[in-house]
């Protein structure tokens, strides 16, 4: 077994925040795309597509990620995708502090796995994680170096 895939099932047996014991939804959307893939796509939460399938981006967000994927010539199959939290918050609210908290490790493993050439961030809470004191705002469509 991977390592990513190791991490994956960690991730569905997680019981770090109170989102796993939510009942109206599967709770664990680890993420998706081969561990060697150089460019990874980091959103916010998984919503109520992503929730039932188990998928990362696959509703209309999904649908608009593929497009501007195709129009660089990549497939979604060629990068990984993934969100700072694995768990769909109830009504989609925003993730609470202490659920990014609770996903921090997750996500920093699958970094350190990957380790990544892009990270593409997509959304402001993606985008905190890496450039706290920014806002999206100010940053949004610039390159940035860590």
């Amino acid at each position: 077994m991977s390592a990513l895939s190791e991490i994956r099932e960690q991730i569905l047996r997680c019981q770090r925040c109170s989102l796993y014991s939510q009942p109206e939804h599967r709770c664990y959307v680890p993420g998706e795309g081969p561990e060697d893939a150089r460019i990874m796509f980091i959103g916010e939460a998984p919503g109520q597509r992503e929730n039932e399938t188990g998928s990362p981006f696959v509703g209309p967000a999904g649908k608009f990620l593929e497009e501007l994927l195709a129009s660089a010539g990549m497939r979604r199959e060629d990068v990984f995708i993934t969100n700072i939290i694995k768990c769909k918050p109830p009504q989609n609210r925003d993730p609470f502090p202490i659920e990014i908290e609770a996903c921090r490790h997750w996500i920093d493993s699958q970094l350190e796995i990957m380790k990544p050439r892009i990270v593409v961030t997509l959304g402001r809470y993606s985008m905190a994680k890496f450039f706290p004191k920014d806002t999206i705002s100010k940053v949004h469509g610039q390159a940035r170096r860590r």
